[in-house]
Protein backbone atom coordinates (compact mmCIF):
# COMPACT_ATOMS: atom_id res chain seq x y z
CA UNK A 1 0.00 0.00 0.00
CA UNK A 2 1.41 3.38 -0.97
CA UNK A 3 0.17 5.27 2.10
CA UNK A 4 1.04 4.41 5.68
CA UNK A 5 -1.88 2.95 7.61
CA UNK A 6 -2.87 4.89 10.72
CA UNK A 7 -5.02 3.68 13.59
CA UNK A 8 -6.91 6.23 15.64
CA UNK A 9 -9.05 6.50 18.76
CA UNK A 10 -12.45 8.20 18.70
CA UNK A 11 -12.79 10.62 21.61
CA UNK A 12 -16.47 10.30 22.51
CA UNK A 13 -17.30 13.79 23.69
CA UNK A 14 -21.02 12.96 23.87
CA UNK A 15 -20.37 10.19 26.42
CA UNK A 16 -17.58 11.42 28.72
CA UNK A 17 -16.46 14.65 30.36
CA UNK A 18 -13.37 16.58 29.26
CA UNK A 19 -11.02 15.41 32.02
CA UNK A 20 -11.83 11.76 31.41
CA UNK A 21 -11.32 12.27 27.68
CA UNK A 22 -7.84 13.70 28.30
CA UNK A 23 -6.93 10.64 30.38
CA UNK A 24 -8.25 8.30 27.70
CA UNK A 25 -6.27 10.09 25.00
CA UNK A 26 -3.06 9.91 27.02
CA UNK A 27 -3.74 6.19 27.45
CA UNK A 28 -4.41 5.82 23.71
CA UNK A 29 -1.03 7.38 22.93
CA UNK A 30 0.66 5.05 25.41
CA UNK A 31 -1.14 2.08 23.84
CA UNK A 32 0.22 2.91 20.39
CA UNK A 33 -2.68 4.63 18.68
CA UNK A 34 -1.54 7.11 16.04
CA UNK A 35 -4.38 9.64 16.18
CA UNK A 36 -7.28 10.81 18.33
CA UNK A 37 -10.42 12.40 16.89
CA UNK A 38 -12.90 14.32 19.01
CA UNK A 39 -16.51 14.92 18.04
CA UNK A 40 -17.84 18.48 18.21
CA UNK A 41 -21.35 18.47 19.69
CA UNK A 42 -23.32 21.22 21.38
CA UNK A 43 -25.90 18.63 22.47
CA UNK A 44 -25.16 14.91 23.07
CA UNK A 45 -27.12 11.97 21.72
CA UNK A 46 -28.35 11.22 25.24
CA UNK A 47 -29.53 13.68 27.89
CA UNK A 48 -29.09 11.28 30.81
CA UNK A 49 -25.40 11.13 31.63
CA UNK A 50 -24.54 12.99 28.44
CA UNK A 51 -21.63 15.37 27.86
CA UNK A 52 -20.70 17.96 25.25
CA UNK A 53 -17.32 19.59 26.00
CA UNK A 54 -16.06 22.32 23.66
CA UNK A 55 -13.78 20.53 21.22
CA UNK A 56 -11.50 23.44 20.34
CA UNK A 57 -10.65 24.14 23.98
CA UNK A 58 -10.22 20.43 24.61
CA UNK A 59 -7.76 20.02 21.73
CA UNK A 60 -5.43 22.55 23.36
CA UNK A 61 -5.45 20.63 26.62
CA UNK A 62 -5.01 17.30 24.84
CA UNK A 63 -2.08 18.59 22.84
CA UNK A 64 -0.35 19.72 26.02
CA UNK A 65 -1.02 16.41 27.78
CA UNK A 66 0.39 14.28 24.94
CA UNK A 67 3.56 14.36 22.87
CA UNK A 68 3.11 12.30 19.72
CA UNK A 69 -0.48 11.46 18.86
CA UNK A 70 -2.13 13.50 16.08
CA UNK A 71 -5.32 15.31 17.13
CA UNK A 72 -8.32 16.41 15.10
CA UNK A 73 -12.07 16.84 14.87
CA UNK A 74 -14.47 14.24 13.56
CA UNK A 75 -16.24 16.32 12.80
CA UNK A 76 -16.78 20.04 13.35
CA UNK A 77 -19.40 22.09 11.49
CA UNK A 78 -17.82 25.41 10.37
CA UNK A 79 -21.03 26.94 9.06
CA UNK A 80 -23.51 27.86 11.82
CA UNK A 81 -22.25 28.02 15.42
CA UNK A 82 -18.81 28.99 14.17
CA UNK A 83 -17.91 31.45 11.46
CA UNK A 84 -15.33 29.68 9.25
CA UNK A 85 -12.84 32.48 9.87
CA UNK A 86 -12.97 31.75 13.61
CA UNK A 87 -12.39 28.07 12.89
CA UNK A 88 -9.38 29.06 10.79
CA UNK A 89 -8.06 31.19 13.66
CA UNK A 90 -8.60 28.52 16.32
CA UNK A 91 -7.07 25.70 14.32
CA UNK A 92 -4.21 27.96 13.23
CA UNK A 93 -3.35 28.58 16.87
CA UNK A 94 -3.49 24.86 17.63
CA UNK A 95 -1.30 24.16 14.62
CA UNK A 96 1.35 26.57 15.91
CA UNK A 97 1.22 25.07 19.40
CA UNK A 98 1.41 21.47 18.17
CA UNK A 99 3.04 21.52 14.71
CA UNK A 100 2.35 18.53 12.51
CA UNK A 101 -0.17 17.07 14.96
CA UNK A 102 -3.42 18.94 14.20
CA UNK A 103 -6.03 18.20 11.54
CA UNK A 104 -9.51 19.57 10.89
CA UNK A 105 -12.44 17.32 10.01
CA UNK A 106 -15.57 19.16 8.85
CA UNK A 107 -19.10 18.27 7.84
CA UNK A 108 -22.51 19.74 7.08
CA UNK A 109 -23.74 19.20 10.62
CA UNK A 110 -26.83 18.02 12.49
CA UNK A 111 -29.83 19.99 13.66
CA UNK A 112 -29.40 18.82 17.26
CA UNK A 113 -26.22 20.91 17.50
CA UNK A 114 -27.51 24.04 15.79
CA UNK A 115 -31.28 24.35 16.35
CA UNK A 116 -30.92 24.72 20.16
CA UNK A 117 -29.23 28.07 19.41
CA UNK A 118 -32.35 29.14 17.51
CA UNK A 119 -30.61 28.57 14.20
CA UNK A 120 -32.84 28.08 11.17
CA UNK A 121 -31.97 24.62 9.85
CA UNK A 122 -31.81 24.75 6.04
CA UNK A 123 -32.16 21.91 3.56
CA UNK A 124 -29.34 19.62 2.50
CA UNK A 125 -28.50 21.65 -0.60
CA UNK A 126 -27.88 24.84 1.37
CA UNK A 127 -25.91 23.07 4.09
CA UNK A 128 -23.63 21.58 1.47
CA UNK A 129 -23.20 24.94 -0.28
CA UNK A 130 -22.28 26.51 3.05
CA UNK A 131 -19.70 23.81 3.71
CA UNK A 132 -18.06 24.27 0.32
CA UNK A 133 -17.81 28.01 0.84
CA UNK A 134 -16.55 27.63 4.40
CA UNK A 135 -13.75 25.26 3.32
CA UNK A 136 -12.70 27.69 0.58
CA UNK A 137 -12.55 30.56 3.06
CA UNK A 138 -10.62 28.57 5.67
CA UNK A 139 -8.04 27.42 3.13
CA UNK A 140 -7.70 30.95 1.77
CA UNK A 141 -7.14 32.41 5.24
CA UNK A 142 -4.47 29.81 5.94
CA UNK A 143 -2.53 30.65 2.80
CA UNK A 144 -3.13 34.37 2.19
CA UNK A 145 -3.02 37.72 3.99
CA UNK A 146 -5.55 40.56 3.91
CA UNK A 147 -8.37 38.34 2.68
CA UNK A 148 -11.46 40.08 1.37
CA UNK A 149 -14.01 37.38 0.73
CA UNK A 150 -17.45 38.06 -0.68
CA UNK A 151 -19.33 34.79 -0.62
CA UNK A 152 -22.98 33.88 -0.61
CA UNK A 153 -22.95 33.08 3.10
CA UNK A 154 -19.67 34.43 4.54
CA UNK A 155 -17.74 37.64 4.13
CA UNK A 156 -14.45 39.01 5.37
CA UNK A 157 -12.70 42.33 4.82
CA UNK A 158 -8.89 42.50 4.91
CA UNK A 159 -8.82 39.53 7.29
CA UNK A 160 -5.55 37.88 8.30
CA UNK A 161 -4.86 34.85 10.47
CA UNK A 162 -1.65 36.01 12.11
CA UNK A 163 -0.77 32.79 13.93
CA UNK A 164 -0.73 29.77 11.67
CA UNK A 165 1.71 26.93 11.06
CA UNK A 166 4.09 27.01 8.13
CA UNK A 167 2.36 24.02 6.57
CA UNK A 168 -1.43 24.35 6.28
CA UNK A 169 -3.44 22.06 8.52
CA UNK A 170 -4.97 19.09 6.68
CA UNK A 171 -8.72 19.32 6.11
CA UNK A 172 -10.89 16.20 5.95
CA UNK A 173 -14.46 16.33 4.68
CA UNK A 174 -17.12 14.04 6.10
CA UNK A 175 -19.29 12.32 3.51
CA UNK A 176 -22.30 10.05 3.52
CA UNK A 177 -23.00 10.52 -0.19
CA UNK A 178 -21.33 11.16 -3.52
CA UNK A 179 -21.45 14.99 -3.53
CA UNK A 180 -19.46 15.46 -0.32
CA UNK A 181 -17.06 12.65 -1.27
CA UNK A 182 -16.45 14.31 -4.63
CA UNK A 183 -15.77 17.60 -2.83
CA UNK A 184 -13.23 15.84 -0.62
CA UNK A 185 -11.46 14.58 -3.71
CA UNK A 186 -11.45 18.03 -5.32
CA UNK A 187 -10.30 20.26 -2.47
CA UNK A 188 -9.49 18.36 0.74
CA UNK A 189 -6.66 16.33 2.17
CA UNK A 190 -8.94 13.49 3.16
CA UNK A 191 -12.37 11.90 3.39
CA UNK A 192 -14.08 10.85 6.63
CA UNK A 193 -17.01 8.43 6.76
CA UNK A 194 -18.41 5.92 9.23
CA UNK A 195 -18.55 2.13 9.18
CA UNK A 196 -21.52 -0.16 9.63
CA UNK A 197 -23.39 0.68 6.44
CA UNK A 198 -23.79 -1.37 3.28
CA UNK A 199 -20.36 -2.06 1.76
CA UNK A 200 -21.72 -0.95 -1.61
CA UNK A 201 -21.90 2.59 -0.26
CA UNK A 202 -18.13 2.70 0.15
CA UNK A 203 -17.13 0.59 -2.85
CA UNK A 204 -19.58 1.96 -5.41
CA UNK A 205 -20.38 5.49 -4.23
CA UNK A 206 -18.00 7.17 -1.79
CA UNK A 207 -14.58 6.00 -2.93
CA UNK A 208 -15.26 6.33 -6.68
CA UNK A 209 -16.60 9.85 -6.03
CA UNK A 210 -13.38 10.79 -4.22
CA UNK A 211 -11.37 9.58 -7.22
CA UNK A 212 -13.64 11.42 -9.65
CA UNK A 213 -13.31 14.64 -7.69
CA UNK A 214 -9.53 14.37 -7.48
CA UNK A 215 -9.12 13.66 -11.16
CA UNK A 216 -11.47 16.51 -12.10
CA UNK A 217 -9.20 18.84 -10.11
CA UNK A 218 -6.10 17.24 -11.70
CA UNK A 219 -5.01 15.87 -8.34
CA UNK A 220 -3.58 12.45 -7.57
CA UNK A 221 -6.34 10.44 -5.79
CA UNK A 222 -3.62 8.63 -3.83
CA UNK A 223 -2.91 11.90 -2.03
CA UNK A 224 -6.42 12.02 -0.54
CA UNK A 225 -6.40 10.09 2.74
CA UNK A 226 -9.35 7.78 3.25
CA UNK A 227 -10.41 7.87 6.90
CA UNK A 228 -13.28 5.98 8.48
CA UNK A 229 -14.72 5.86 11.97
CA UNK A 230 -14.90 2.17 12.80
CA UNK A 231 -17.73 1.33 15.19
CA UNK A 232 -16.25 -1.52 17.21
CA UNK A 233 -17.34 -3.17 20.44
CA UNK A 234 -14.55 -5.57 21.37
CA UNK A 235 -14.33 -7.35 24.70
CA UNK A 236 -13.31 -10.76 26.00
CA UNK A 237 -16.93 -11.04 27.19
CA UNK A 238 -19.10 -11.08 24.06
CA UNK A 239 -22.33 -10.36 25.98
CA UNK A 240 -20.69 -7.32 27.52
CA UNK A 241 -19.51 -6.14 24.11
CA UNK A 242 -23.04 -6.48 22.74
CA UNK A 243 -24.71 -4.75 25.69
CA UNK A 244 -22.25 -1.83 25.55
CA UNK A 245 -23.74 -0.75 22.21
CA UNK A 246 -27.03 0.22 23.88
CA UNK A 247 -25.56 3.56 24.99
CA UNK A 248 -25.16 4.47 21.32
CA UNK A 249 -28.44 3.07 20.04
CA UNK A 250 -29.20 6.46 18.45
CA UNK A 251 -26.72 5.59 15.70
CA UNK A 252 -29.04 2.78 14.61
CA UNK A 253 -31.99 5.12 14.11
CA UNK A 254 -32.85 5.60 10.45
CA UNK A 255 -32.60 9.09 8.92
CA UNK A 256 -36.40 9.21 8.91
CA UNK A 257 -36.52 8.37 12.62
CA UNK A 258 -34.15 11.14 13.68
CA UNK A 259 -34.66 13.86 11.07
CA UNK A 260 -35.66 17.09 12.74
CA UNK A 261 -34.97 15.82 16.27
CA UNK A 262 -32.88 18.47 18.01
CA UNK A 263 -33.64 17.64 21.65
CA UNK A 264 -31.31 15.21 23.45
CA UNK A 265 -34.19 14.04 25.66
CA UNK A 266 -36.30 13.06 22.65
CA UNK A 267 -33.34 11.46 20.86
CA UNK A 268 -32.65 9.40 23.98
CA UNK A 269 -36.30 8.30 24.17
CA UNK A 270 -36.29 7.10 20.58
CA UNK A 271 -32.96 5.32 20.97
CA UNK A 272 -34.02 3.54 24.17
CA UNK A 273 -37.05 2.12 22.34
CA UNK A 274 -34.76 0.09 20.07
CA UNK A 275 -33.87 -3.52 20.81
CA UNK A 276 -30.32 -4.48 21.77
CA UNK A 277 -30.09 -6.38 18.49
CA UNK A 278 -30.82 -3.25 16.51
CA UNK A 279 -28.56 -1.09 18.68
CA UNK A 280 -25.70 -3.50 17.95
CA UNK A 281 -26.37 -3.57 14.21
CA UNK A 282 -24.06 -0.62 13.46
CA UNK A 283 -21.14 -2.16 15.36
CA UNK A 284 -18.58 -4.88 14.87
CA UNK A 285 -19.29 -6.86 18.04
CA UNK A 286 -16.74 -9.51 18.88
CA UNK A 287 -14.77 -11.30 21.59
CA UNK A 288 -12.44 -13.11 19.17
CA UNK A 289 -9.58 -10.92 17.91
CA UNK A 290 -9.09 -12.95 14.74
CA UNK A 291 -12.79 -12.73 13.88
CA UNK A 292 -12.70 -9.05 14.71
CA UNK A 293 -9.78 -8.40 12.37
CA UNK A 294 -11.45 -10.36 9.58
CA UNK A 295 -14.51 -8.11 9.87
CA UNK A 296 -12.27 -5.03 9.61
CA UNK A 297 -10.24 -6.42 6.70
CA UNK A 298 -12.80 -5.43 4.00
CA UNK A 299 -12.31 -1.76 4.84
CA UNK A 300 -8.55 -2.08 4.44
CA UNK A 301 -9.07 -3.97 1.20
CA UNK A 302 -11.18 -1.07 -0.11
CA UNK A 303 -8.27 1.27 0.50
CA UNK A 304 -9.05 3.00 3.79
CA UNK A 305 -5.77 4.09 5.35
CA UNK A 306 -6.88 5.83 8.55
CA UNK A 307 -9.14 3.76 10.81
CA UNK A 308 -10.50 5.62 13.85
CA UNK A 309 -11.91 3.15 16.37
CA UNK A 310 -15.00 4.17 18.31
CA UNK A 311 -15.80 1.95 21.31
CA UNK A 312 -19.22 2.34 22.95
CA UNK A 313 -18.59 0.95 26.43
CA UNK A 314 -18.21 2.84 29.73
CA UNK A 315 -14.74 1.40 30.46
CA UNK A 316 -12.59 3.02 27.80
CA UNK A 317 -9.32 2.11 29.51
CA UNK A 318 -10.28 -1.56 29.31
CA UNK A 319 -11.05 -1.17 25.62
CA UNK A 320 -7.75 0.59 24.89
CA UNK A 321 -5.70 -2.03 26.71
CA UNK A 322 -7.53 -4.97 25.12
CA UNK A 323 -7.36 -3.42 21.66
CA UNK A 324 -3.67 -2.60 21.98
CA UNK A 325 -2.87 -6.14 23.10
CA UNK A 326 -5.24 -8.19 20.95
CA UNK A 327 -6.23 -6.26 17.82
CA UNK A 328 -3.78 -3.51 16.83
CA UNK A 329 -0.81 -5.90 16.39
CA UNK A 330 -2.90 -8.11 14.10
CA UNK A 331 -4.09 -5.11 12.10
CA UNK A 332 -0.59 -3.72 11.73
CA UNK A 333 0.61 -7.09 10.46
CA UNK A 334 -2.31 -7.20 8.03
CA UNK A 335 -1.64 -3.66 6.79
CA UNK A 336 2.11 -4.15 6.33
CA UNK A 337 2.97 -5.09 2.75
CA UNK A 338 4.98 -8.27 2.41
CA UNK A 339 8.14 -8.02 0.33
CA UNK A 340 8.38 -10.26 -2.69
CA UNK A 341 11.32 -12.57 -2.94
Amino acid sequence: MSRQIRFGYKVSAEQFGPRDLIEFTVAAEQCGFDTAAISDHFQPWRHTGGHAPFSLAWLGAAGQATSRIALGTSVLTPTFRYHPAIVAQAMGTLGVLFPGRIWLGVGTGESMNEAPLDTDWPDTKERFARLKEAVTLIQTLWTSDRVTFDGTYYRTRNATIYDRPETPIPIYIAAAGASAARLAGRVADGLICTSGKAMELYAETLLPAVMDGARAAERDPANVELAIEMKVSFDSDRDRAREDTRNWAALALSPEEKTGVDDAVEMERRADALSTERAASRWIVSSDPDEHVERIRPYLDLGFTHLIFHAPGPDQRRFLQLYAAEVLPRLRDLATPTSEA
